[in-house]
């Protein structure tokens, strides 16, 4: 048994498990929100209430979101059991099927 002081100083935890999340769902997401920032400071920038670089920032959001959805798309996609995993295009052609049934691919 490790004495109480190293236990104290180095604690052992297990990491939590990860959450299957849908990138481009969240990705699409953030991008309308820049969207929205960007008609929102455009507007401000016309009524010269805010600098023209703000406009710049939140077009440069929009742009880096789009990038990010064709990336999420590309890359990788969701799972067909419903969790909402992604999966890789190539684990999805090394996985066997599921129910057994032969596949056309």
């Amino acid at each position: 048994m490790p004495p109480i002081v190293k236990t104290l100083l180095r604690p052992q935890r297990t990491p939590p498990p990860p959450i299957d999340v849908d990138l481009a769902r969240v990705m699409g997401a953030g991008t309308v929100v820049w969207a929205g920032a960007l008609v929102i400071t455009g507007v401000l920038s016309l009524l010269d209430v805010v600098p023209t670089s703000w406009v710049f920032v939140c077009a440069a959001g929009v742009l880096l979101g789009i990038v990010g959805v064709q990336w999420a798309r590309r890359n990788g996609r969701l799972s067909a059991d419903g969790t909402g995993a992604m999966i890789r295009p190539s684990a999805e052609a090394t996985a066997p099927p599921t129910d057994g049934a032969p596949t056309d691919r």
